[in-house]
């Protein structure tokens, strides 16, 4: 009986792939990361909402409604998506999920100022 389950469930992703289903995306240059961005970030005040501008050299500058700006650089190393900023280091993924295009940067350290971002591409 279970095989039955296990076989109906593979047959359904077969014909119905998972589209909407967040998958991290590679990405071979950080210029793929230029443009727009918005999310919320961690600062001393709490939550805040914020917008990030990524140049195509993977620079970026980022400022929170209440006008901190921090500023950095995405990097590609080894494979892997990092960046370091006037804020915090650490490493970033880029995913989409539902047709939207996220960019989540989790630092090495996170304190309670600082921890896991998540921005959306603003099209």
């Amino acid at each position: 009986m279970r095989w039955h389950l296990a076989l109906v469930l593979a047959a359904s992703f077969v014909a119905c792939p998972l589209d909407g289903i967040a998958g991290e995306k590679q990405i071979a240059d950080v210029k793929e990361l230029a443009g727009n961005w918005r999310g919320l970030v961690r600062t001393e005040f709490g939550r805040e909402s914020a917008t990030m501008v990524v140049e195509e050299d993977g620079t970026y500058k980022a400022s929170t409604t209440r006008g901190t700006l921090t500023q950095g650089a995405f990097d590609l190393r080894d494979g892997k998506l990092r960046y370091q900023s006037t804020r915090t280091t650490g490493t970033a993924s880029l995913s989409a999920n539902h047709g939207k295009t996220v960019l989540t940067m989790m630092p090495v350290d996170p304190t309670a100022d600082t921890g896991r971002t998540e921005y959306e591409r603003v099209k």
